[in-house]
């Protein structure tokens, strides 16, 4: 995989080299099938696996990208964000001559499923209150951060997705995580995780909330609201996308103050640089 700059209003786009270079831009109307996992389909190519990279790209504020992939799904690295984090501070980002456009959430927007619930209402600045309900070891964590604060490269970035033992082989028998390992998820045994230590007492949480940036990042700009979640996943996510996005009432594109940081892609430092499990390494 590797990660080029886009002039600015082109939005985070992957472009399939194996195909001829066929594009999908990372946008709602292109969301797939949603379960372990988010994937887009254009005209019946598909992309795997996105919203790990898609995460990190938002809240590091890179807002136009060609990600470029010879296959259908994304490397899963290290289970979290954090090398896409480290990938992009090592080439750096560019501020573009283009004042940055978000989505202004203008009413509330929500999405109920039996205990399962998601909504986006107005608010300044970018924040996200996620809660969640496991079963032992995880039980009950919730976790509140604010974008806006740039403290996603050291609190969010680094947490890895999870998952439970008992569950791995009813999982692989219907053809999902077959590339699942102690090297890039939290493996939960009865007593805890078996693959530990974990990197914050709440990572499961704080894995969640990197989930949720990244689905909501197919929203196609950065959201200007307050999301509060509980129990929810990459379903509910894209489901509150296509339902904030069918309803032009609820929002607004909003300009970004000139004084305020304007659009940022990856920088030309970037280009030429392959992306491969774990980290940068020369085309």
């Amino acid at each position: 995989m590797r990660l080029l700059p886009a002039p600015a209003g082109s939005g985070i786009v992957f472009r399939r080299t194996d195909l001829d270079n066929f594009e999908i831009p990372a946008i709602g109307r292109n969301i797939a099938k949603v379960s372990y996992a988010t994937s887009l389909m254009r005209q019946g190519v598909l992309i795997s696996t996105t919203e790990h990279l898609l995460s990190a790209l938002i809240g590091m504020g890179v807002d136009n990208v060609i990600v470029e992939l010879d296959n259908l799904e994304l490397p899963i690295l290290d289970g979290s964000a954090q090398p896409y984090v480290r990938a992009f501070q090592s080439a750096g980002i560019r501020t573009q001559r283009r004042r940055r456009e978000t989505i202004r959430v203008l009413r509330p927007v929500e999405v109920r499923e039996g205990e399962k619930f998601i909504g986006v209402y107005p608010g300044s600045g970018y924040k996200i209150l996620y809660a969640i309900e496991f079963p032992a070891p995880i039980g009950h964590q919730s976790a509140c951060i604010d974008l806006a604060a740039e403290t996603y490269g050291s609190l969010i970035a680094p947490a890895r997705t999870f998952g439970y033992k008992a569950d791995e082989q009813r999982l692989r028998d219907m053809g999902l995580i077959r590339g699942a390992g102690p090297e890039n998820a939290i493996i939960l045994g009865a007593q805890g995780p078996e693959n530990g230590p974990l990197r914050f007492d709440d990572e499961y949480v704080r894995h969640k909330v990197l989930d949720l940036i990244g689905d909501l990042a197919l929203a196609g700009r950065r959201i200007e609201g307050h999301v509060v979640a509980e129990r929810a996943g990459h379903a509910m996510h894209t489901a509150l996308v296509s339902r904030l996005m069918k309803d032009r009432s609820a929002w607004e594109l909003a300009h970004v103050p000139m004084n305020a940081p304007t659009e940022e892609d990856t920088s030309d430092a970037l280009a030429g640089n392959a992306l491969a499990s774990p980290a940068l390494v020369g085309a």
